[in-house]
């Protein structure tokens, strides 16, 4: 177990937490893990019953208080509603586990939903960051968990958009790290393989083997507070060690192949997927 651990979150960043993505999936399953750790969550999806079932959960297994924030983070005054809805809340760990993902040729691509999916995974992300960034530097700590990919270290035909989205993650995750350290900030890119998480049926993706999403939020909050970039479970592992010798073209031409044998070859099926 690191340094922070999940045994040591409360101690290390305080007992509020917020997690979006919260109402299925890897979201639900961090605020599942962070529950158990003794941190209070702010749960934020757009589905509310899903969450008020989640907050039943929660209360009745640790004891611990919620507050459910039922928004769309594609909306552009989402997160602006949630910094003045959380003002009076010490969070001190924030989970973005909320995503957006399509799959299929680009040339059949929805052009709206592709621009959408940027707003969720891109926009929303930053957004969110700065404001909680902000809190945290001033209050001298901080956890800060942002779901990257296998797909986030080279293109992936057939699911360009999507892949573009984490690799921005990546990029940003790094790169924040470094300037918040100093600050007492603690930054963490996940980035698992396959998963159990709903993502691929709504993605209109066949995941084959995949792993449940437990395993990439015990993995994360493990690594919060010791590593910048964790890549959760065996199969992750398996998956980054096979195509970490190649070249990124190399990696792209294999990402290729995966993907063909993913996702249909007509039609543009490219949906909701896990904007929870």
């Amino acid at each position: 177990m690191s340094r922070t651990g999940k045994g040591n979150l409360k101690a290390r960043y305080g007992t509020w937490a917020l997690v979006t993505g919260a109402s299925s999936g890897i979201g639900r399953e961090f605020a599942r893990e962070l529950a158990a750790a003794g941190l209070n969550v702010v749960l934020v999806a757009r589905r509310r019953t899903e969450l008020e079932t989640l907050t039943a959960e929660l209360k009745a297994r640790h004891g611990v208080d919620c507050v459910v924030h039922a928004l769309d983070l594609g909306n552009g005054d989402s997160v602006g509603f949630l910094e003045a809805a959380t003002a009076d809340v010490d969070i001190g760990l924030v989970v973005a586990a909320a995503g957006y993902g399509t799959s299929g040729a680009f040339l059949d691509a929805d052009v709206p939903d592709e621009l959408r999916m940027i707003e969720v995974n891109c926009r929303a992300v930053t957004e969110l960051t700065h404001v909680f960034a902000r809190r945290f530097a001033a209050r001298g700590r901080g956890g800060i968990v942002l779901m990257s990919s296998l797909v986030a270290f080279q293109g992936v035909p057939r699911a360009a958009t999507y892949a573009a989205t984490k690799g921005f993650i990546q990029v940003f995750a790094e790169g924040i790290r470094r300037e918040l350290k100093p600050h007492g900030v603690d930054v963490i890119a996940s980035a698992p393989g396959p998963i159990q998480s709903g993502f691929g049926e709504r993605a209109n993706m066949s995941m084959g083997m995949s792993q449940g999403p437990e395993v990439v939020a015990k993995a994360t909050l493990a690594a919060l507070g010791r590593r910048g970039t964790v890549r959760p479970g065996w199969l992750g592992k398996l998956l980054e060690a096979s195509l970490a010798p190649l070249p990124r073209w190399g990696r792209t031409r294999i990402m290729q192949q995966v993907m063909a044998g993913m996702t249909p070859t007509t039609g543009k099926k490219a949906t909701d997927s896990v904007r929870r």
